[in-house]
C-alpha cells in the first residue's frame, strides 16, 4: 500500500530522475554555485575560528576548522573541475544524489562545530555564532536554491539546532533571534520553491521549443508521405558524403529511381491508391537502407539512392539489380494487385563524375537512358554516354537558339499497298541542318528535344510545313505525322496544334497522326481527351511502334484509333525468325478483329516482303520501296503509275 504522504516526502528530499533536461540544467547551475557557496562557508569558518582563537580549546579553534576547510575545499574543487566538462545523465543524477546526501552531514558538521563554540567567549563571541549559523544558512539557501531538496535539508539541519538551542538560551534577545532567522528561512524557502518552480517551466518550455524546433527540421527534411528524407535532406547529405569521400579516398555511387507505369495506376485506381503504393515502395526501399545506403525520395515517383565505400563495382551492380528485381514484385493494395518496376541510373564518384551536380545529372542521365532503353533495369553511367551528353548539351543549346522555321525541313517517306503497289501515304520526317552543329540526326535531336520539353516547340512549325507540303499531292494520298508523348500530354498543346491543323487549307481527315504506345501508358486519361480532339476534328490516329510497349487490350479498346503500326523490330528478319512471324501474325489479327488498318514498317528485303505477304499485311513502309525523299521528288513519284505517297515522324 502506498501513502501519498510519503511519497510526497520522498519527492522533496530526493533528486527526481525522471527530466533528464532539468537535471541537466540543475547540474550547470549548482556547477556555478557550489563552489562559491564553499568559498563563503570556508571564509565565514576561519573567521569564526579565529575570533575564538585562544578562547575556546585548540581542537575547536583549528583542528575542526582544518577539517572542515578540507572537506569543504575539496567538494568547492571538485564541482569547480565538473564545469563544462561532458557528462551522462546518469553520471548528473549520481552526483546530485551524492550532494544531496553529503548535504545533511556537511550541515549537521558546521552546525555542531559552530554551537559547541558557543559557551566560549563574551557576548559579541557568542553573538559571532549566531550570526554566523544565521548569515550561513541563507549563503546555502541561494546557492542550493536550484536543488531543492539540498537546500530544504541544509535548512532543516540549521534551523532545527538553531531555534531549539538559542530559544531554550534563557536569554530574551536569542529568542528573538531564533524566531527571526527561522522566519526569515521560511521565506526564503517559499521564495525558492517559487522560483524553481519558475526555472522548472524555463526549463520545461526550452524543451517544448527544442522538440518542437526538432519536429520542424525533421518535417523539413523528411517526406511526409513515405516518412523517407526529401529532397532538401538528400542533397544535404549527398554533399556531406562526397566530402567524406574525397577525404578518404574512397568511391561512392549516386543513384537515380524512377517508377515505370505508376501514373496509369494512379490515373486509374485514385491518388489515394496511388499514395498508398508510394508508401510501400518506399518500405521497399527503406529494407534496403543502411549505414553504407541512404534512400530518399525526391518528389513524385522519384526516389534517390547514396551508397558509400562503392569500391567494388561488382557489388554495387548486384545491389541494383537486385532493388530493382524487387520492386517488379506486385504490390497488394487493399484488394487492388498492381504490378510495376523501377529503372534506375547510376554513377559513380570519382571515376565519372567530380561534383554533386554531376552526379545527380549523371545519375539523371543514364535513368532516362535505362527508362528509353531498358526500362525495369539498372543502367550505369559509362564514358560513352559521358561523351553522348556532352553532346546532348551542344545540341541542347543549339535547338534552344534555332529558328526552327528556316533551320528544319521535312523529308517523305512513302507507304504503299503492296496488293496494288500504290503509294497511300507519306510519313513526314524531320531533318535538321543547324549553323553551328552540321547535320543532326533525327534519332539525337528528337530525343533531347523531348527530353528538355523543346519538342512542344518544333512540332507546331512542323506539322505546319508538312500540311502545306501534302496539298500538292493528290486527294487520294494521305499525310502521316508523329507526335511526341509532350505533343499530348496536356490540352493546351493539343489545342495548339488543332489550330495549326484548321488554318491550313489541308483536308484534316486525310490526316494520320502517329502517336506511340509508351505516350498512350504514360497518361491513358490525357491520352484519350487527345486522341478524341483530334478524332472530332476528322484525323486518323495511328498507334506506332505498336508491339514494343506495355499497353493493354483494354487500353487499346478504350482508344478511338484507326490504324496500328507494327515496329521495325519485328518486320526485321521476319522471314528467318519464328518468333517474329509468330508476333506480326498476331498483331495482323488484332488489328483485323479491331477493325484497323496495319502497317508494317522497316521493310528492307524481298523476303521480308514476301513474309508480310503470306501473312495477309497489305500496307508496308521501307528502304525496299523508297528512303525518305524531298518534297520536289515526291511530286514526281506520285506522277508515276506504279508509286504513290506516305506520313510525318519527328
Amino acid at each position: 500500500m502506498k501513502f501519498p504522504s510519503l511519497d510526497r516526502l520522498k519527492a522533496l528530499v530526493c533528486v527526481q530522475q525522471d527530466n533528464t533536461r532539468l537535471m541537466e540544467a540543475q547540474y550547470i547551475a549548482l556547477s556555478r554555485q557550489l563552489p562559491m557557496m564553499y568559498v563563503i562557508l570556508l571564509i565565514n569558518t576561519l573567521a569564526l575560528a579565529a575570533t575564538h582563537y585562544g578562547i575556546a580549546p585548540l581542537w575547536l579553534t583549528v583542528y575542526i576548522p582544518v577539517l572542515l576547510t578540507l572537506v569543504g575545499g575539496l567538494r568547492a574543487a571538485l564541482w569547480w573541475q565538473s564545469r563544462g566538462q561532458p557528462i551522462t545523465s546518469e553520471q548528473i543524477f549520481k552526483k546530485l544524489t551524492r550532494t544531496n546526501q553529503l548535504t545533511v552531514f556537511i550541515a549537521f558538521g558546521f552546525t555542531i562545530w559552530a554551537l559547541l563554540l558557543f559557551p566560549y567567549g563574551d557576548t559579541y563571541t557568542k553573538s559571532h555564532v549566531a550570526f554566523y549559523m544565521a548569515i550561513t544558512v541563507i549563503v546555502c539557501i541561494f546557492c542550493l536554491m536550484h536543488l531543492p531538496s539540498s537546500a530544504m535539508m541544509t535548512t532543516a539541519v540549521v534551523n532545527i539546532a538553531f531555534v531549539a538551542f538559542f530559544a531554550s538560551a534563557g536569554n530574551a534577545t536569542y529568542t528573538a533571534m531564533a524566531a527571526n532567522v527561522f522566519l526569515v528561512s521560511l521565506a526564503m524557502i517559499v521564495v525558492l520553491q517559487n522560483h524553481y518552480g519558475e526555472f522548472t517551466r524555463l526549463v520545461n518550455m526550452q524543451i517544448r521549443t527544442e522538440k518542437l524546433s526538432d519536429d520542424n527540421q525533421r518535417l523539413a527534411n523528411e517526406d511526409s508521405l513515405t516518412g523517407l528524407p526529401n529532397r532538401r535532406q538528400f542533397f544535404a547529405l549527398l554533399d556531406r558524403e562526397l566530402d567524406h569521400a574525397r577525404q578518404d579516398e574512397t568511391r561512392l555511387a549516386v543513384g537515380m529511381i524512377d517508377l515505370d507505369g505508376f501514373k496509369p495506376i494512379n490515373d486509374s485506381y485514385g491518388h489515394g491508391v496511388g499514395d498508398k503504393l508510394l508508401r510501400q515502395v518506399g518500405q521497399r526501399l527503406r529494407a534496403f537502407a543502411s549505414e553504407q545506403l541512404h534512400v530518399a525520395r525526391l518528389g513524385g515517383d522519384e526516389f534517390g539512392l547514396i551508397i558509400v565505400r562503392a569500391d567494388d563495382q561488382n557489388e554495387l551492380i548486384k545491389q541494383g539489380q537486385s532493388l530493382c528485381r524487387t520492386m517488379r514484385q506486385p504490390f497488394a493494395i487493399g484488394d487492388i494487385q498492381v504490378s510495376i518496376s523501377a529503372s534506375m541510373g547510376l554513377v559513380v564518384f570519382p571515376d565519372l563524375a567530380s561534383t554533386s551536380t554531376e552526379a545527380y545529372e549523371f545519375a539523371d542521365y543514364a535513368l532516362y537512358t535505362s527508362k528509353r532503353e531498358t526500362p525495369g533495369e539498372l543502367c550505369m553511367f559509362s564514358a560513352s554516354q559521358h561523351q553522348r551528353l556532352k553532346r546532348d548539351v551542344l545540341t541542347e543549346q543549339g535547338l534552344r537558339q534555332a529558328d526552327v522555321a528556316e533551320e528544319f525541313t521535312l523529308v517523305f517517306q512513302p507507304i504503299v499497298d503492296i496488293r496494288t503497289s500504290r503509294t497511300v501515304a507519306f510519313e513526314a520526317l524531320a531533318r535538321w541542318v543547324s549553323p553551328k552543329l552540321g547535320s543532326v540526326a533525327p534519332g539525337h535531336f528528337i530525343g533531347v528535344a523531348e527530353r528538355i520539353g523543346l519538342i512542344n516547340r518544333l512540332t507546331p512549325v512542323l506539322l505546319e510545313k508538312a500540311l502545306h507540303a501534302a496539298q500538292l499531292w493528290p486527294a487520294d494520298i494521305r499525310l502521316a505525322f508523329n507526335l511526341s508523348a509532350h505533343d499530348c500530354s496536356s490540352m493546351d498543346a493539343v489545342e495548339q496544334l488543332i489550330t495549326v491543323i484548321r488554318q491550313s487549307a489541308f483536308d484534316a481527315t486525310r490526316l494520320d497522326l502517329e502517336i506511340t504506345e509508351t505516350a498512350v501508358i504514360k497518361d491513358l486519361v490525357q491520352a484519350q481527351r487527345s486522341i478524341n480532339a483530334f478524332r472530332e476534328l476528322g484525323c486518323g490516329i495511328s498507334l506506332d511502334d505498336f508491339g514494343t510497349g506495355y499497353s493493354s487490350l483494354s487500353q487499346l479498346h478504350a482508344l478511338p484509333l484507326t490504324k496500328l503500326k507494327i515496329d521495325r523490330s519485328f518486320i526485321t528478319d521476319i522471314h528467318q525468325n519464328a518468333a517474329s512471324f509468330k508476333i506480326v501474325k498476331s498483331l495482323l489479327a488484332l488489328s483485323q478483329d479491331m477493325d484497323l488498318q496495319c502497317v508494317s514498317e522497316g521493310v528492307e528485303t524481298e523476303a521480308e516482303l514476301q513474309a508480310l505477304r503470306t501473312l495477309g499485311c497489305t500496307l508496308v513502309q521501307g528502304y525496299l520501296f523508297s528512303r525518305p525523299m524531298p518534297l520536289e521528288q515526291t511530286m514526281q513519284w506520285v506522277g508515276s503509275p506504279e508509286e504513290p505517297a506516305v506520313a510525318v515522324v519527328l
